[in-house]
């Protein structure tokens, strides 16, 4: 099921002095960029909208897997997100966490091009630049305030931006970069090329090809000569010099892996990957880039779900039947039958699917999950609450999971146990004030020593300590 949050991942990341750095990138934008009053505007940026999808994530999940475990790194200790914005970027930030945007996923040509940007993002986990890029950012935050308190000052007393003769020198408001400003774009751009090595390295221990990655950065190099407000984010938040295209290209004429196929299964991902965020994103040009003269699998999924975002529900349900009659056992054309059922409110129609495609992929949590909304929603509550803890334990950090497990508990009676998975659900958000409430609550109900009144006493004391 392919659904929208909206979650203020700043909530524990506080610009421009933060503890925890978002990302390479966005600190060396934000340092290179910002002003003193932009960073004072930037105090509560907007949320950021992200979408979870079962399909969309074990695509990803396949890419990314091998790559973590050749850097050596734990795969189910780095989370990807899929951030809901149409522009090309792709970031990692707070320790082993990756960032990728729908727009980099619907532009992208095929899985190469994506793989070569995870292996690339991968590089800057595996050489813990996010660690250098904060101590760097401490070194140079006193001299960059001081500058920017210069420009401040220069600009209240008449100085002219950029005018050597004002104040015996340049100062930031347009003069070109400062000192702090230089030091810090060419240690980014010097990770950067690091990342990039290390991608590359990555790419051939697993025996695939870096031509995408190099096709990536020769499309995202050509905005180099676009003005800053029409450039990609990837542009400015990853400094692109053309010695380090070039230095992929010398990489890809030497490799030996560079000409081979793409592993089996994954053209058809990424092909279904981006038919179906076309469809869900933008149903209009969805149904122009897949003409019902195209009777390929992927533009017969992207076109039902265009027309089931368009209200046409008798051609989307009929296009995905079709595809389901075709393929009775793929858990995601279940999942999305389900869907359109759900949606259109019909829960107990839609259990029946989705109970199949939880059949057909019964690691996958948040089919696991939506099985047991729809269980909920059609008052089969005890078995909603069976379901609900398998998604759980599948996915004990998602805070949608711990959020529908509360109403089953409470539908069920058992306060105690609504009010610690509330505290959870809460906390996993941020939001400490409501996850202290509501784990006191189910303190004063749940045995004393259970497991849950220890989990919910943790909680209030890991988030008492936040409130601090």
């Amino acid at each position: 099921m392919l659904r929208l949050q909206r979650r203020d991942v700043f909530e524990r990341i506080r610009f421009p002095l933060s503890r925890r750095v978002l990302s390479t990138g966005v600190v060396a934008l934000a340092i290179l960029a910002a002003s003193f009053a932009a960073a004072v505007a930037q105090q509560r940026p907007r949320p950021i909208s992200f979408i979870r999808d079962a399909e969309i994530e074990a695509t990803i999940r396949a890419y990314a897997t091998p790559l973590f475990a050749a850097a050596g790194l734990d795969a189910r200790a780095i989370s990807v997100h899929l951030v809901n914005d149409p522009s090309l970027n792709a970031f990692v930030a707070n320790g082993l966490n990756m960032y990728l945007n729908t727009g980099l996923l619907m532009r992208s040509e095929h899985a190469g091009q994506v793989i070569g940007v995870i292996a690339h993002e991968t590089g800057h986990i595996q050489g813990a630049h996010l660690v250098q890029i904060r101590d760097q950012m401490r070194q140079s935050t006193i001299p960059y305030f001081l500058e920017m308190l210069a420009t401040v000052g220069a600009a209240a007393a008449g100085a002219r931006p950029g005018n050597p003769n004002d104040w015996g020198g340049t100062y930031g408001g347009g003069g070109g970069p400062t000192v702090t400003e230089r030091f810090l774009l060419r240690y980014s751009r010097g990770m950067e090329s690091q990342a990039d090595q290390a991608g590359l390295a990555l790419l051939d221990r697993t025996s695939q090809s870096s031509r995408g990655l190099m096709e990536f950065l020769d499309i995202i190099a050509d905005q180099e000569l676009l003005q800053v407000g029409r450039q990609d984010p990837y542009v400015r938040t990853h400094p692109i010099a053309r010695e380090r295209i070039e230095s992929i290209r010398a990489h890809v004429e030497r490799s030996r892996f560079s000409d081979a196929p793409q592993r089996p299964g994954f053209a058809e991902a990424h092909a279904r990957m981006r038919a179906k965020l076309y469809g869900f994103l933008d149903p209009v040009r969805a149904l122009q880039r897949y003409p019902a003269s195209d009777t390929s699998l992927p533009a017969r999924y992207a076109r039902a779900i265009a027309h089931f975002k368009r209200l046409d529900f008798n051609r989307a349900h009929a296009l995905i039947d079709g595809l389901i009659a075709e393929r009775p056992k793929d858990a995601y054309l279940l999942e999305a039958k389900g869907q359109f059922l759900v949606e259109q409110g019909k829960p107990e129609d839609a259990r029946v699917f989705y109970a199949r495609a939880a059949a057909a992929a019964p690691e996958e949590p948040l089919i696991v999950q939506s099985l047991g909304w729809t269980e909920l929603q059609s008052g089969a509550t005890r078995q909603a609450i069976a379901t609900l803890e398998r998604a759980r334990r599948l996915q004990p950090e998602d805070a949608d999971t711990w959020r529908l497990l509360a109403q089953a508990y409470g539908r069920d009676g058992q306060t105690g146990l609504a009010d610690y998975a509330q505290a959870e659900s809460f906390s996993l958000l941020g939001r400490s004030t409501e996850a202290v409430h509501f784990a006191e609550r189910a303190l004063r109900q749940l045995a004393p020593n259970s497991t849950a009144a220890i989990k919910a006493q943790d909680i209030k004391d890991i988030n008492q300590r936040r409130l601090r």
